[in-house]
């Protein structure tokens, strides 16, 4: 096995766009992020992308011996904290669509709303290298609390998860580590 430092990826910055599950698919890493709404800064303990599974064994008769496992669920989950209090962060952690007004806005908290099927983008970068994570149906499906403390960002913790789409994939990575 050859060891390549210059392999070594550092998320310098990116971005975690929203938008409708119509929104135009990226099909590379340098697609052009079309029907797409950028959701600001994300907190500093990034995006974590989480891939879980839950199997079965099958056992046999004789000594009973596991000799088989099968999947019998599976998740995929991208957790972050949004710190920017803008439009679209709040009305992507509230599940609403905000009225505004030229002095001030409001938004209508229902507790069991989750905003509906969307599509997420979250581009990670490290210089000329590029992540790009795709997922076409996706729902926000946790939110975290709000904590509001004197010297601190309000932040916005939220959990994506991604549903299979018809081809059973919940999420598409475009990576430029993967070129040939």
């Amino acid at each position: 096995m050859t060891l390549t430092a210059a392999n070594v990826r550092v998320p310098v910055t990116g971005i975690v766009a929203i938008g409708p599950t119509t929104a135009a698919a990226p099909t590379l890493t340098t697609s052009p992020i079309t029907g797409f709404e950028d959701l600001g800064y994300v907190g500093e303990d990034g995006v974590t992308e989480s891939r879980s599974t839950t199997t079965k064994p099958i056992k046999a008769w004789q000594n009973a011996a596991t000799v088989r496992r099968v999947v019998t669920d599976g998740e995929y989950t991208l957790k972050f904290t949004l710190i920017e209090s803008s439009k679209a962060a709040i009305e992507a952690y509230y599940g609403a669509t905000a009225t505004s007004a030229v002095a001030e806005g409001s938004i209508a908290v229902v507790p069991t709303s989750t905003g509906g099927n969307k599509s997420f983008i979250v581009d990670v970068v490290d210089g000329s290298e590029i992540k790009r994570i795709y997922v076409a149906l996706g729902e926000i499906t946790e939110r975290g609390e709000i904590a509001y403390k004197n010297g601190e960002a309000i932040g916005y913790p939220i959990t994506i998860t991604g549903y299979p789409t018809e081809t059973g994939e919940s999420a598409t990575v475009f990576s430029t580590a993967l070129k040939s």
